[in-house]
């Protein structure tokens, strides 16, 4: 090869997203694609990197994202790219700010404070209003740049406040209503939505409790506009189900669209341990009859950090409505109440229905307390200190905040926190390794590094699976799911989009806080372990240390699909 090339890998472990064994080998690259690869290639580089006793792999793909805010005041999307990431798929759950006319777009902001857990302070610091319509937000995408690729769905709750205005979240839709709202789905389309997406969760409310715009929708509604989505032939319908929402329906949705449906969010519940395997079972029948339907699944335990002012993990209980929406002595009055405790308590010892908490109080620690009294409390579990105080432990830990004016820090873990269960759904062939949350929830949790830990965990430390089936998942299979063109694979001719990194180290570290929203708010971040460098169309965006400085926006926005 008579040309040079921009950058040349040499001696490094070759992973190339297709699940095959590693093969150790050279890799160049020139104005962004892969240009050659080898066992020893011939050729001179401007750039050439040692990788003896490292390996290459295509970067990740994060397919279930929420930087759709963030992204308009950072596009860097820290902290994902220096965690691997060089992909991102935005605008899951239908939880976007676009389209939005000027005078939704305080509810809009309300809303996520709510059902993402964004500060509504950062949000109105942050959020960059130059646009208005779906077509008009990719502009500023495109036009503003980002530091990984991007891909966007086209939201249903921002749809429908667009065409109902406040009665999005109040009632059914009129026939008339639909077809403005299937319109608008046709148009992102052709501007180049990744696809529709929405929810039905009962956890997912807007402010005061309310629920979230697409959980008003009737089915009619949701099978036009999802038939509205595929008639280009292409997009993929993405939704967080709630339990009233039977897979049967979803696959009713994939038939009359002839379109993919992606089903968010499955995660293994230790109380109901059956109930994700039944939908998986379900999701696997659905394919054996020519549907395709695809469950998002998580390899990460969901552990959240909350207080009671904002208790994310509790406020998707019906019981839970007569404390959403209110602050201050209000709040405190109602947390206090006796009756209010008796119907959360009841709720929680009920086992009929899916949620996020259930009632395992030895998950349930306590973080970080305000009085000094009561630092003896931190690190120990709910569980343990109503033992030893010999009360409830609802009534324990409700009193223990509103001794501390609601300030005190605890942390949950929910979900998906049994080893083999978990290995079971992550190894399935219909599900999908995704539901970082990136972007979201901010102060509760940070997945962002979910690919750093499949690697390091579960196919390095657990041996679930190889490293290179690990590779795989989070790279072409996301890019194949979602119809992403060239990406995902060493391959020449494609993008070079890649991370380098040590396979005996590879993980990501434990959770801390830092201050780096707009107006210094924190939000939890983990850092990258072992990994070397990453590279979106072949410039370096992060580097052992993390993000480098000024990284380059050298992400595209990306419009076009595979069918």
């Amino acid at each position: 090869m008579s040309q040079t090339a921009d950058l040349l890998f040499r001696h490094v472990q070759l992973f190339d997203g297709s699940g095959a064994h590693p093969v150790v080998g050279d890799l160049a690259v020139r104005e962004g694609r892969i240009c050659a690869m080898g066992p020893q290639l011939t050729l001179q580089a401007r750039q050439v990197i040692d990788g003896t006793g490292l390996a290459l792999m295509p970067g990740i793909i994060d397919s279930h994202t929420h930087f759709d805010a963030q992204i308009t005041w950072d596009p860097c999307v820290r902290p994902s790219p220096a965690l691997g990431v060089t992909t991102a798929v935005i605008g899951n759950c239908g939880f976007t700010i676009a389209p939005c006319k000027p005078a939704d777009r305080d509810i809009t902001m309300r809303n996520l404070t709510q059902v993402e857990g964004m500060s509504l302070d950062v949000l109105r610091q942050g959020i960059e209003w130059d646009f208005e319509t779906f077509p008009q937000y990719l502009d500023m995408l495109r036009r503003k740049g980002s530091a990984v690729n991007v891909a966007a769905y086209v939201g249903h709750s921002s749809i429908r406040t667009w065409v109902m205005g406040a009665d999005a979240t109040r009632r059914a839709a009129t026939p008339e209503e639909i077809e403005r709202m299937a319109h608008l789905v046709r148009e992102a389309m052709a501007a180049g939505a990744v696809g529709f997406a929405s929810s039905t969760s009962p956890a997912h409310n807007g402010e005061g409790g309310m629920p979230m715009p697409s959980r008003l929708a009737s089915d009619e509604e949701m099978m036009a506009l999802i038939k509205a989505m595929g008639e280009q032939g292409r997009g993929i319908y993405m939704v967080t189900k709630g339990g009233q929402m039977p897979v049967a329906f979803l696959e009713e949705m994939s038939a009359q669209s002839g379109r993919p449906v992606m089903i968010a969010a499955l995660l293994h519940n230790s109380t109901n341990p059956q109930a994700v395997f039944k939908d998986l079972q379900a999701i696997t029948d659905a394919n054996q009859r020519g549907r395709k339907l695809i469950g998002q699944v998580s390899c990460c335990p969901l552990t959240m950090d909350f207080t009671f002012v904002s208790p994310y993990p509790v406020e998707g209980l019906q019981s839970w409505k007569p404390a959403l929406g209110i602050r201050d002595e209000a709040l405190r009055q109602v947390l206090a109440d006796p009756s209010f405790r008796d119907h959360v308590r009841a709720e929680l010892a009920s086992t009929s229905t899916f949620r996020l908490f259930n009632n395992e109080w030895d998950k349930v620690h306590v973080v970080e307390t305000f009085k000094p009294e009561n630092a003896r409390l931190e690190q120990r579990s709910i569980a343990d200190i109503a033992r030893e105080l010999g009360k409830d432990p609802l009534d324990t830990v409700l009193d223990i905040a509103l001794s501390e004016d609601l300030k005190t820090v605890l942390t949950a873990q929910l979900l998906n926190s049994d080893v083999e269960a978990v290995g079971r759904m992550l190894n399935h062939p219909h599900s999908l390794i995704t539901l970082s949350d990136a972007g979201a929830h901010l102060t509760f949790f940070n997945d962002a590094g979910f690919g750093l830990h499949l690697m390091g965990y579960w196919a390095r430390e657990l041996g679930t699976m190889s490293m290179a089936e690990a590779v795989r998942q989070i790279t072409s299979l996301q890019a194949e799911v979602m119809g992403i063109q060239a990406r995902g694979r060493l391959q020449v001719g494609w993008a070079a989009d890649l991370m380098l990194f040590d396979p005996a180290t590879v993980n990501r570290s434990t959770k801390k806080r830092v201050f780096d929203l707009p107006g210094g708010a924190a939000r939890l971040n983990t850092d990258a372990v072992g990994v070397r460098g990453v590279w979106v169309n072949g410039q370096q965006v992060a580097d052992e240390k993390g993000l480098v400085t000024q990284p380059p926006l050298a992400g595209e926005l990306l419009t076009t699909f595979n069918g």
